[in-house]
């Protein structure tokens, strides 16, 4: 897997298609490699004429660890954030955003779209507000504003995420959990199959496997705060997509995304949870096609996919 240096980090990344195309950065979530995008919305992608450069965030996959930052206690931040207290994470949102920004200089990218997935969505945004003159379109996807008062993960889904492996040592214990966790939080209506989420898990897991990172990604995300005023000032072309389904980061989270950002247009799925399961590949891809190519038609009415 290649490497590259951006703000002074070694960062993994992976490109596909032409280098002539128009480039597309996929900005993906917590914990979330870049070999978590689905090869089909990858290839489709490419097969729609982008250049689609991934690459894996900070202290996660084969990019730079912050093991000397050490975990942090993450009940005890979530207490402190209610209480409206200041967290010291390792790094923050903006120091990710950054790190975007450098993959795009580092590969002599001077302006693309920017498709960012929940934590990604948070960095995508980011990117976005602060760098207007790089980002032709953003689509922020099962992602939230971090505005203060926004609905949190349901009640099962936090006991989901408080559990453990039952042998964090054993990678058929650990690959057990997280397809257990991913059950709970994926697509009601759209279930990925069993074979191809095990297989999916296990090669992640194989490649890299780093707790201590998800943990110090979440205190990023804890710390990030309400990002109403920079969202406010996107002036790219936003599409905001959620499923209506999605226990982990809820509906509302997306909705009020769409409303901070001027002009954002919301797209609804019905059914769908925090996963990008493969049965909305093609409806994905035509929304972001169509909205990096200028072909949606203004509406400021949320839409709503509904299952055929």
């Amino acid at each position: 897997m290649p490497t590259l240096n951006a703000n002074g980090l070694r960062i993994a990344f992976d490109t596909s298609g032409d280098p002539k195309a128009v480039p597309l950065l996929l900005v993906h979530g917590l914990g979330m490699q870049l070999t978590a995008w689905p090869d089909e919305f990858v290839e489709g992608l490419v097969e729609l004429g982008f250049y689609v450069i991934r690459f894996d965030n900070r202290d996660c996959g084969l990019s730079t660890k912050f093991e000397q930052a050490g975990v942090p206690n993450l009940m005890l931040a979530r207490l402190k954030a209610k209480l409206g207290w200041p967290l010291r994470p390792a790094y923050r949102l903006e120091d990710m955003a950054e790190d975007a920004l450098g993959v795009l200089s580092a590969l002599g990218v001077a302006r693309a779209h920017v498709v960012g997935v929940s934590m990604g969505g948070m960095v995508a945004q980011i990117l976005a507000a602060r760098h207007p003159q790089r980002v032709l379109s953003l689509t922020s996807i099962m992602s939230s504003s971090g505005r203060r008062g926004l609905p949190g993960p349901l009640p099962r889904v936090r006991k989901a995420l408080a559990r453990k492996p039952a042998n964090g040592a054993d990678l058929d214990s650990i690959v057990e959990h997280t397809v257990t966790l991913l059950r709970d939080i994926g697509s009601p209506a759209y279930p990925t199959p069993e074979k191809a989420l095990r297989k999916r898990v296990a090669r992640s897991l194989r490649r890299s496997y780093c707790p201590g990172g998800i943990a110090r990604q979440m205190m990023a995300v804890s710390a990030g705060g309400d990002r109403s005023a920079e969202l406010r000032g996107i002036s790219a072309p936003t599409l905001v997509i959620h499923g209506a389904a999605d226990p982990l980061v809820p509906l509302a989270c997306g909705q009020d995304t769409a409303a901070q950002i001027p002009g954002a247009r919301l797209e609804v799925i019905e059914g769908m949870g925090h996963d990008l399961p493969p049965q909305l590949v093609e409806r994905l891809l035509a929304l972001i096609d169509a909205h990096a190519r200028g072909k949606m038609l203004p509406d400021s009415t949320p839409r709503l996919f509904v299952k055929q």
